[in-house]
């Protein structure tokens, strides 16, 4: 395996996008009374979040992320992540890290710039693998998503994007405290990871 080879951190990258309309999750209430979450109406505030999940035999798992707001007004800014910032974030993670990345994302047009080819060309500690088009299923960063929305951002009817971003950033910061939900993000996609037979393994 090319990570066990150069002994590299499997890092799977992806991106979600949070408003303030709320997610709507089961929660109970009296019986005959059906719950309701009160908001103020559509709103354009919104965040979008690129996480990465990393993971090496051996090592604790982690979680990385880098928030992006979006401002009121079209025109004066990028909508989106650009390919520098992916760039950014993942020489974030390298360094965090200290080792070597093999990077597992999307075939997302920002993630196949040729800014971003080149970028991965000149830097050794780096290697890229793209996943097949419409396989969400293949990687636990999505369900990162799932456990933010069924979780801190459940039925919460927020009060201004100052409100969205202090929960996104707690409920983040719990699952980087719990690497065993990490780690299950990891266990819902069927894969694992495990010693290379050719690599020693040295328990201290």
């Amino acid at each position: 395996m090319t990570a066990a080879a150069l002994g590299a951190y499997v890092v799977f990258e992806d991106e979600a996008g949070f408003s303030m309309t709320p997610s709507v999750a089961r929660t109970w209430s009296r019986r005959g009374h059906t719950p309701v979450v009160r908001v103020r109406g559509r709103s354009w505030r919104r965040f979008s979040i690129a996480a990465l999940c990393c993971y090496k035999p051996g090592e604790t798992s982690r979680l990385i992320y880098r928030p992006y707001r979006h401002r009121k007004h079209p025109g004066q800014e990028r909508k989106s992540f650009a390919w520098t910032d992916y760039r950014d974030l993942i020489v974030r993670a390298h360094l965090q890290l200290g080792a070597p990345i093999v990077l597992i994302w999307d075939n997302l047009n920002t993630h196949r710039t040729a800014g971003m080819r080149q970028y991965a060309v000149e830097h050794d500690w780096l290697t890229i693998v793209q996943l097949p088009s419409y396989a969400p299923d293949l990687n636990p960063v999505e369900s990162v998503w799932s456990l933010l929305r069924r979780g801190p951002l459940a039925n919460v009817a927020f009060t201004d994007h100052e409100h969205l971003e202090r929960v996104l950033r707690r409920g983040l910061r719990r699952i980087q405290r719990h690497p065993e939900l990490i780690d299950g993000c990891l266990a819902s996609t069927g894969f694992s990871l495990t010693h290379s037979p050719t690599t020693p393994r040295t328990d201290q």
